[in-house]
C-alpha cells in the first residue's frame, strides 16, 4: 500500500530525511519514533504532499506518487490526516466537521456516513454537538471521523495524542488501532512515545538524524535492536562490559552466557552486553548478590536499580510483592533468551 524507496527530503541545501526505505501493507500500522528534530513528522509531511522529494520515491499501491519529476498534489492522493491540535472547525458541529471533505455528496449520503462513523468511534449521540463542548479524547475521535470520511488509503497521525492525559492515551490508541484494523485502512503515526507506539504498530521506525536506524515489530526493536541507538532510545536496559572467550561465548560479572547474533567475533574481543530490567530476575538462592540503590513502584512490579559488586549497575523489574529497602542486598540472575552484544566502542 506505502512504500518509500531511498526517500530524501531537503529544505533548501539542508537535507534533513536521508535514504529512507520502509513499506506498509493494507491494514498495517506503521509508527515513526525518534528524539525532537530527528525527521520523522518531515517524513510524514512528505508522504501527505506537503513536502517534494529531493530523490528517492513514495508510491501509493504501486503508483510513484513523489520523486524528482513527480509531485501529486496532496487532495490526489486520498491521504487522511490527524493532527496534534485536532484542528476541528469550532463554529461546525460534529456532523458538519465529520461531512467537510464530502463536498458534492448527497445529503443524504453525508448523512449516512456521520452517523456511520460516529457509531464507529464510539459517540453516536453527538452529532449536534460543538467542539467546545466535548472532551480532549472525544475532540480527538471526531478529528478521526472527519479524516476517515473521505475513505482515504492512507491515514497519517501527527502526534495525535500528546495533549492528552497518559491514561486516555493509551485507551485511545488501543480504540483507535482496532478500527483502523477494521477498516483495513493502512497507517502512519508520528509519536515521542514509544510505549504508544508499541500499542498502536505493527511495524515501527526508529529514526535518528533523519536517517531510519531500524524498521522493525516493537519486539524486534526491544529484544533485536540494530545498533546502540535502538537499544539506548527503545525501552529501558544498560550495556555491561564483556569479554569473548570465543565465537560463542561471552563472559560478564553476571556469568559466561552462549551468544549466536554477534558476527565474527572472537576470542579476546571487547563487547558491552545490552540488559534489560526483564532480564534479571530476582533469586535469593542465586549467588550473585546486588545492592538496592533505587526503587520505584509500578503497582504490579518495581523497578530496581542495583550495583553490582564492580560499581556496575543493571535494572531488574520484580513483582512487587518482592519488596526490598534501599541499600539491601539482594539475590539476582540473568534469564537471558539470546544475547545483544555490540562491540565495544
Amino acid at each position: 500500500m506505502l512504500v518509500l524507496d531511498k526517500l530524501a527530503v531537503a529544505y533548501g541545501p539542508h537535507v534533513v530525511v536521508k535514504d529512507v526505505s520502509l513499506a506498509l501493507a493494507e491494514g498495517q500500522i506503521g509508527c515513526l519514533v525518534g528524539p525532537s528534530g530527528c525527521g520523522k513528522t518531515t517524513l510524514l509531511r512528505a508522504i501527505a504532499g506537503f513536502e517534494p522529494a529531493a530523490s528517492g520515491s513514495i508510491s501509493l499501491q504501486q503508483q510513484v506518487v513523489s520523486d524528482q519529476h513527480t509531485q501529486l498534489a496532496t487532495e490526489q492522493r486520498r491521504v487522511g490526516m490527524v493532527f496534534q491540535d485536532f484542528a476541528l472547525f469550532p463554529h461546525l458541529s460534529v456532523a458538519d466537521n465529520i461531512s467537510f471533505g464530502l463536498q458534492g455528496q448527497s445529503q443524504t449520503f453525508k448523512q449516512d456516513k456521520v452517523k456511520q462513523l460516529l457509531h464507529l468511534v464510539g459517540l453516536p449521540d453527538l452529532a449536534s454537538r460543538y467542539p467546545h463542548q466535548l472532551s480532549g479524547g472525544q475532540q480527538q475521535r471526531v478529528a478521526l471521523a472527519r479524516a476517515l470520511a473521505p475513505e482515504p488509503q492512507v491515514l497519517l497521525l501527527d502526534e495525535p495524542f500528546s495533549s492528552l492525559d497518559a491514561e486516555l492515551r493509551e485507551a485511545l490508541a488501543r480504540d483507535i488501532r482496532h478500527i483502523l484494523q477494521q477498516l483495513r485502512i493502512t497507517a502512519v503515526m508520528v509519536t515521542h512515545d514509544q510505549f504508544e507506539a508499541f500499542t498502536m504498530a505493527d511495524m515501527v521506525g526508529v529514526m535518528q538524524h533523519g536517517k531510519l536506524q531500524q524498521w522493525a515489530t516493537p519486539y524486534e526493536l526491544y529484544h533485536k535492536p540494530a545498533s546502540r541507538f535502538v537499544a539506548d532510545f527503545v525501552g529501558r536496559g544498560v550495556l555491561l562490559p564483556g569479554e569473548m572467550l570465543d565465537a560463542g561465548r561471552v563472559k560478564t560479572c553476571l556469568g559466561i552466557f552462549n551468544q549466536r547474533y554477534l558476527q565474527n567475533a572472537s576470542s579476546g574481543d571487547k563487547v558491552d552486553v545490552l540488559i534489560r530490567p526483564d532480564d534479571v530476575v530476582h533469586d535469593d538462592a542465586s549467588g550473585i548478590t546486588a545492592k538496592v540503590l533505587e526503587k520505584s513502584f509500578r503497582g504490579s512490579h518495581i523497578l530496581y536499580t542495583l550495583a553490582l559488586g564492580g560499581g556496575e549497575q543493571v535494572y531488574c523489574l520484580a513483582l512487587s510483592h518482592h519488596n526490598h529497602a534501599i541499600d539491601e542486598q539482594i539475590g539476582i540472575r540473568l534469564d537471558l533468551d539470546h544475547l545483544v552484544l555490540f562491540p565495544r566502542i
